[in-house]
């Protein structure tokens, strides 16, 4: 496998609510292994583009490729499969509160897997303990903490090894101690199960400890501005709106910006 192969390719991309534009004219490319974020300001269409690449909405105009298959030109059956090489975990967490942290996380294994209840049960185990919650599969998402819920989110999300794992702001409402530890956590995923990782996040903090490559959304303009890696655009990208977003009132000088 060629590590450095384009995993996801966005390609002439339009969004649309009804007859409302929310971006245009959007193509980039996501490499395999990359921790790869999706950013801009407040209103730019970042989870809606999140939605787009995992198959949740439908473009207005343009193409997801997945492997070079297209998400919408691909039949049901195909299309099904390519969609159980993902893993989302949204922003609220969006675990089913009558069920069990056990049962929440085998819950795509049971829908989508013939392996026996002690086979998923293993499986659930192993994953809480690599999210830091061994030891938590009969509790109740009432009763862990806000950063437990989000580990428990991200456990659910790779119970079936995916190729890629999609996340949606997956440190807001957590403390800077509680959301550097999440950050740790995506990286060390990234490493142990060799997926690639798309990221919305506007914490920068985050962007710039994880991203190793990303896009930057303008909700004025309603198209991308730039890709790259974010600590590279912070280094040389002379868009001014790109700077005010990654140095949030800084005022040092840039002198480049790659180009799109």
């Amino acid at each position: 496998m060629n590590l450095d192969a384009v995993h996801i390719k966005v390609r002439d991309l339009t969004m649309r609510y009804g007859s409302k534009v929310i971006q245009q004219n959007l193509t980039f490319d996501v490499n395999r292994r990359d921790i790869f974020i999706i950013m801009g300001g407040s209103g730019s269409g970042k989870s809606t583009l999140l939605k787009h690449m995992f198959g949740l909405l439908h473009p207005a105009q343009g193409k997801v490729l997945i492997n070079e298959a297209s998400l919408w030109d691909a039949g049901e059956t195909e299309r099904r499969q390519l969609m159980q090489k993902f893993g989302v975990s949204y922003q609220a967490g969006a675990l089913v509160s009558s069920l069990t942290l056990a049962e929440n996380i085998g819950m795509p294994l049971e829908l989508y897997t013939a392996l026996s209840r002690a086979e998923i049960r293993e499986l659930v185990e192993l994953k809480l303990a690599m999210v830091g919650l061994a030891g938590f599969a009969d509790y109740y998402p009432a009763e862990i903490s806000g950063g437990m819920l989000k580990r428990a989110a991200l456990a659910r999300a790779i119970a079936m090894d995916p190729e890629i794992l999609f996340f949606d702001e997956p440190s807001a409402g957590l403390d800077p101690v509680s959301a550097r530890l999440l950050d740790d956590l995506i990286l060390e995923l990234n490493a142990s199960l060799k997926s690639t990782i798309v990221v919305v996040t506007h914490e920068l903090a985050s962007i710039l400890t994880i991203g190793t490559n990303s896009v930057f959304l303008d909700p004025e303009t309603k198209t991308m501005l730039t890709t790259g890696k974010p600590a590279d655009l912070l280094e040389y990208c002379e868009i001014e709106k790109v700077q005010r977003f990654l140095r949030r009132g800084a005022t040092k000088e840039a002198t480049l910006c790659p180009n799109k």
